[in-house]
């Protein structure tokens, strides 16, 4: 089953794909690995990440596991039609097309949650949300699933907090191998990658303001001073608000930088961060994207109200010209700039990310009869290194390790 643009786009999403299975190792070795052991053998997987060419690889992964998949993408925009082409060819349910509208965005979610999964991919929520509270009766089926991004987490975390969560859920964003290099340098390098190859215009020498300092926005900083830019972050956290300035960083409101940046990142999994006292006293000319993983960070809603016109000044970027005349430009409509203007991060770094989530899913498989219960869980430390010491063999590095002695010593309470 599929729904998808044209399977005739096939060939280039193969392509693709083969593209980036040159450069992920670890998704390489479980293929192997899960290609003879089938550990997802008779299982359905519902899987909801953005749609490119690392995701199918995973989805491919999985399918070489014994599992039936049924796949749609986790944003409109970052779906790539060649790409859902060619897992529909493959065989795989597919269910996703570029553009679509918010109710075929939710038809597609429906239609990958209708099949009754036993195992949950998730990046931003959506899916999960989607069973609690329109299919709950299909809730017994999940073993439990895997959530790939920080805003997925923190619904997550709501849900339990609520009492609302009813299978286990493994934060695999939380997981050093995911956040220390997904987060910090994917995002860094695909945010500016969406950025430079939409706008063709240079960084050095201008204000860039980095809304959020967390770990994307971490990376995001540090590549933007790399270029040549000046760098303000803002935040609400006092101690990463420190650390942005003990980095080197300028830091103050967002009400004050809005006055003097040239181009705006907002990287903070929250909404409204930039709003309308914000586009008031931007300077003409000033570029906003988004790099959270939904289109709530910057108010474009209100933009387009107050705007007194709106024009496509180049691809993927619309101009909203305001009564006080300056024009605001915004790449990709507000949405995840590194995958809604750009491919996303690099396929060595998703190898990693993506190697998590299938040893994640194996383990709720493999741990299903033993009393799992339904909370956030962190990804197991066994499953962290693993993909940690993979990667080093295949970068061809190796570390040392303790000798008998320098345990106890570590694990001993006395002085010794």
């Amino acid at each position: 089953m599929y729904d998808i643009l044209d399977i005739s786009l096939a060939p280039s999403g193969r392509q693709k794909i083969e593209w980036v299975k040159r450069h992920m190792p670890l998704l390489n070795g479980l293929l192997r690995e899960f290609s003879e052991t089938k550990p997802f053998s008779g299982l359905r997987v519902a899987l909801s990440v953005h749609l490119e060419a690392k995701t199918a690889y995973l989805c491919l992964v999985l399918a070489a596991g014994g599992a039936e998949m049924f796949v749609t993408g986790s944003n409109p925009l970052s779906t790539q039609d060649d790409v859902a082409a060619a897992l529909a060819l493959e065989g795989l349910n597919v269910f996703a097309r570029h553009g679509v509208s918010a109710e075929g965005y939710k038809e597609h979610l429906k239609s990958v949650i209708e099949s009754a999964p036993n195992i949950i991919i998730d990046d931003g929520g959506d899916l999960v949300n989607l069973i609690h509270n329109e299919y709950p009766q299909l809730i017994p089926n999940v073993i439990g699933g895997c959530e790939e991004t920080t805003t997925g987490i923190m619904r997550l975390a709501a849900m339990e907090r609520e009492g609302k969560l009813r299978f286990p859920m493994i934060a695999v964003n939380n997981a050093r191998c995911k956040f220390l290099f997904d987060n910090r340098y994917g995002t860094g390098q695909s945010v500016w990658d969406g950025i430079n190859r939409t706008t063709n215009l240079i960084v050095a020498g201008k204000k860039v303001v980095v809304a959020g300092y967390g770990w994307c926005g971490k990376g995001v900083a540090l590549r933007a001073k790399g270029f040549g830019a000046e760098v303000i972050v803002t935040e609400i956290d006092p101690v990463k608000a420190l650390e942005a300035h003990m980095d080197g960083f300028s830091v103050m409101p967002m009400r004050e930088a809005a006055k003097i940046g040239d181009l705006f990142i907002t990287v903070t999994g929250c909404c409204e961060v930039i709003t309308r006292r914000h586009f008031e006293v931007m300077k003409d000319g000033a570029i906003l994207c988004n790099a959270g993983h939904f289109n709530v960070e910057v108010d474009v809603e209100y933009l387009e109200k107050i705007a007194v016109s709106v024009t496509e000044q180049r691809k993927n970027i619309k101009g909203y010209t305001l009564k006080n005349g300056r024009c605001i430009s915004v790449i990709a409509e507000g949405r995840l700039v590194n995958l809604a203007a750009g491919d996303g991060h690099p396929a060595e770094i998703m190898d990693m990310s993506f190697a998590i989530q299938a040893l994640s899913a194996l383990y709720l498989v493999r741990n299903r009869d033993k009393g799992l219960l339904p909370s956030l869980m962190p990804v197991p430390d066994e499953t962290d290194n693993e993909v940690a010491e993979r990667k080093l063999s295949f970068c061809g590095l190796s570390i040392d390790t303790l000798t008998k002695k320098q345990k106890e010593y570590l694990s001993s309470s006395e002085i010794q």
